[in-house]
């Protein structure tokens, strides 16, 4: 949990039951309630309707506050077929009850106890005349792994437990869902980076998983998940009697929940590590559409695979910071057609429900988001559409704070009649030909490279993955030859690279019973790839290429000294490449080749790049660098470890990647470039905020008082031929980065910029930046405390335990924290000030302002008009 908005902390002091309220009416004003000074007792209240907001038209009702001694705290929910709907204690048993008639609310009387010695549910799902579950307990009473309950005796009682399947998991990352597939007859279970692999039937992504560091890992410094290795974060298919499980999807980090479309398309809801924030490594939590054989890449410690990587698939949308939990569609619901067609999915810590408007687009689909009930605290932990009365009913509670059950319904002027969406043909088309390349997975079928082969470099990613797969499944000796043969060198590359997926062993998978490394294959596949000139790649191709390079390295080990003058021969010149993928993938093959060259041209990428996360990026390459290193280069590198120590800010162990960036370079001196080093060593971090940083880089220049209206001016002019680089460096030099996420770097303290050119003209995007406190998003406002001793605290909370209250102090530095003890509050308000200084943009010139402005409102997208296309490219 990263924050907690100034909603959420106000909420636990003061809790006042209210009645249900119309999102229509919630912008009327309220009675303001009483200035608290300490806790108040939820008495079993859970968080009153006034607290939550919804589209105009939907109108929330409480139905019922579950009383925690008696019933638990409630994290999962199904229907059983008579319409009842059941829910799970994540520390207890099972209850059942039918939904009340509109406009009625539930006892604890109308709340039945489901007689199953089962507990610790975190799944559940009806299916094949039986109650599915997944259990997940944290106190080891029950085994964890999947189980069917049913009526022994036909007295409407679920009473019959069986253990289908134990996995092996533990923790908050172990078992979690249980869902019907679209065929009618099978399942999906989903388990989360904790659970151990279970004895297979089958798989369908290919048995040739790896780590793929080309260079040692810098392992997460909290010791988390270090041991684990590839396949983690997995999702299979099982048959009904649980015999059979097979493998859909793996590298998926910690997702709850999942939930099928229409078409039988399967999307989840994956976590992210907010201990890596701030890094470029750190993945926020997304929606992923779960393909065949798909591979998400996640990774212990450093190793998680950035989206652009060609070995892993992409997210439908990145969401942000978050918990997740429940998914399901609005199949069903009586509410207007875009939200019948939703996707929702639950957010525990920032107490969201997202509506995910999907579109197709190719052989997947695109998205867009939108925050559809959000309050203060909702830790909502799971949703339905319950299929009698077309209401969405949804849960609080988990980790035993106050659970209770709320009902969503429509009562707006648009339409709720029953639609499906419209099929997009072209999309529908795309969708077939993955599919058709998807039934080649996990067996091996002599049609399948005929048929897959004209894909391998399909502009489609999702149809490129299919065909991909289905060739890996083959055996290798079986289309190695067409592969060293192709002419097409899209489709070579591509070819290569599954081919050293398929044939080499990862050296952190390897059994002794395993063959010898075959170094002619290598020397054969290094050979062919150096011979491709990647003048004639597309940049996927491109990255396809090196990609392959790379994990040819990795697997087969490093190659006879001839063999690797002529890589480095064929890599040197592209480096510095045109794009930050680029770089980074040759940075690191060019220091595991040891190039003389990396060091230098490693040190001006750190210099140019406008974010901290790309510079870590080259310093965690170049700390494994011996070769081409002077004084100078050696001195730079580490004054700006001292900086990044110093300046930088990010999760929990951020400092500690570090720390250990450093040490791993310090190992790699000479007791003679110690000494040379002597002084440059001896500094120590100089703790600086990045607002200071921006003044020390701005130094010397006139400062100007912009004006609003100065701005707007010359934007109405001026927003065609911007520079996109002078752009991104800019939103970099203003510290920006240090709140703001934007694509897939920077701070997670202010709110998200990455769509703000569709939230945004010109004109209020500058009123937000030159005037931060006219308008703060309640997500981030701070708060104002006092203590009984007199004590001012300023800062967002971002953890309560017990009658702790955890603040940050520093928007910028997630470790500033201060612990206060909620019986000695005295008083506490929001801050009426934002926690964005004023004056960011006096520094910069007119000029400079505008390459900001259409950096951001271009989300990062150098073809955009406003740019030249010269620039960015």
């Amino acid at each position: 949990m990263l924050q907690l908005c100034a909603g959420f902390v106000l909420a636990l002091i003061v809790a006042v039951a209210a009645p249900s309220v119309d999102a229509a009416e919630s912008s009327k004003p309220k009675k303001k309630g009483p200035s608290a000074t300490g806790i108040v007792a939820g008495d079993n209240r859970a968080t009153p309707v006034e607290r939550i907001k919804a589209p105009l038209g939907f109108r929330v009702e409480l139905v019922y506050s579950v009383p925690m001694a008696e019933q638990g705290s409630w994290i999962n929910l199904c229907t059983d077929p008579k319409g009842r709907i059941l829910a799970s204690d994540q520390y207890g048993g099972l209850y059942r009850f039918a939904p009340p008639a509109a406009g009625k609310t539930l006892e604890p009387s109308d709340i039945e106890c489901v007689p199953a010695e089962i507990r610790a549910v975190n799944g559940m799902t009806w299916a094949f005349d039986a109650l599915y579950v997944t259990v997940n307990d944290y106190e080891g009473k029950l085994a964890n792994g999947l189980y069917r309950v049913t009526d022994s005796d036909g007295d409407d009682q679920l009473d019959r437990v069986e253990l289908l399947r134990a996995i092996d998991a533990r923790g908050d990352h172990g078992v979690h869902a249980v869902i019907p597939a679209a065929d009618g007859k099978s399942l999906y279970v989903v388990v989360g980076n904790a659970g151990k692999p279970v004895e297979l039937r089958g798989s369908r992504v290919p048995l040739c998983w790896g780590e793929d560091d080309l260079l040692p890992r810098l392992a997460d410094p909290r010791g988390f998940m270090g041991t684990t290795r590839a396949p983690a974060g997995i999702i299979y298919r099982a048959s009904p009697d649980g015999k059979a499980f097979e493998i859909v999807s793996v590298g998926l980090r910690n997702c709850f929940d999942a939930a099928v479309d229409h078409d039988g398309e399967l999307f989840t809801f994956d976590a992210d590590e907010e201990a890596d924030f701030n890094t470029p490594w750190f993945r926020p939590t997304r929606i992923c559409h779960i393909t065949s054989g798909s591979e998400f890449g996640w990774r212990s410690g450093a190793g998680k695979r950035p989206a652009w990587y060609p070995d892993s698939l992409p997210p439908v949308i990145d969401i942000g910071p978050g918990s997740p939990t429940g998914m399901t569609f609005g199949y069903g619901a009586k509410f207007p057609t875009k939200y019948q067609q939703a996707l929702y999915a639950l957010d525990w810590s920032w107490g969201r429900i997202y509506a995910v408007h999907l579109r197709p687009a190719g052989a997947s689909c695109a998205a867009t988001k939108e925050e559809f009930i959000t309050g203060a605290p909702l830790p909502v932990t799971d949703m339905i559409v319950h299929p009698g009365d077309g209401a969405m009913y949804f849960a609080i509670g988990g980790r035993k704070v106050q659970s209770g059950l709320y009902r969503v319904t429509y009562a707006g002027a648009e339409s709720t009649a029953p639609t499906r969406p419209l099929v997009d043909e072209s999309a529908a088309d795309a969708r077939k030909l993955r599919q058709r390349l998807e039934a080649f997975h996990g067996h091996h079928d002599p049609e399948a490279v005929s048929v897959a082969w004209p894909y391998l470099a399909d502009d489609d990613r999702f149809v490129r993955w299919a065909a991909w797969t289905a060739i890996e499944h083959q055996p290798p000796a079986t289309w190695s030859d067409r592969a060293f043969a192709e002419s097409d060198p899209g489709k070579q590359t591509a070819a290569l690279l599954a081919l050293a997926r398929a044939a080499g062993v990862d050296p952190e998978h390897r059994r002794p019973s395993d063959p010898p490394v075959d170094t002619a294959l290598q020397t054969k596949l290094l050979t062919t790839l150096v011979a491709i000139d990647p003048a004639k790649l597309a940049h996927d191709e491109r990255l396809v290429w090196l990609r392959a390079i790379e994990i040819s390295l990795h697997r087969f080990g490093a190659p006879e000294a001839e063999q690797a003058q002529r890589l480095r021969e064929r890599l040197e010149p592209l480096f510095p490449a045109r794009s930050r993928e680029e770089n980074w993938l040759l940075s690191d093959m060019l220091v595991y080749l040891q190039s003389p060259r990396a060091a230098v041209i490693g040190m001006a990428l750190i210099d140019a790049a406008a974010t901290q996360e790309e510079q870590i990026e080259y310093a965690r390459s170049l700390r494994k660098l011996d070769a081409g290193w002077t004084v100078s280069t050696r001195s730079a590198y580490f004054r700006w470890l001292l900086k990044a120590a110093g300046t930088y800010r990010g999760g929990e162990s951020f400092r500690k990647f570090i720390e250990a960036i450093r040490a791993d370079a310090l190992a790699r001196l000479s007791e003679s470039e110690r000494a040379a080093l002597a002084d440059v060593l001896a500094e120590q971090p100089l703790r600086v905020s990045p607002y200071e940083g921006l003044a020390a880089r701005f130094a010397g220049r006139p400062r100007t008082e912009w004006s609003l209206d100065t701005l707007v001016a010359a934007a109405s002019e001026g927003m065609r031929h911007r520079n996109f680089d002078q752009g991104r460096q800019m939103f970099g030099a203003a510290a920006c980065f240090a709140c703001h996420r934007f694509r897939d770097e920077g701070g997670m303290t202010g709110p998200d910029l990455s769509s703000a050119g569709r939230r945004y003209a010109p004109r209020d995007l500058l009123d937000q930046i030159l005037n931060p406190s006219k308008e703060i998003n309640e997500q981030y406002v701070p708060l104002e405390i006092i203590t009984n001793d007199e004590q001012a605290y300023r800062g967002v909370v971002v953890n309560l335990t017990g009658d702790s209250i955890v603040i940050n102090t520093d928007p910028t530095d997630p470790s500033q924290r201060v612990k206060i003890d909620r019986k000695e509050i005295a008083s506490l308000k929001p801050s009426r000030l934002s926690p964005m200084p004023t004056g960011l943009l006096a520094p910069l010139t007119s000029e400079e302002i505008l390459d900001l402005l259409a950096y951001v409102l271009s989300g990062g997208d150098p073809t955009h008009p406003y740019f030249d296309r010269a620039t960015g490219e």
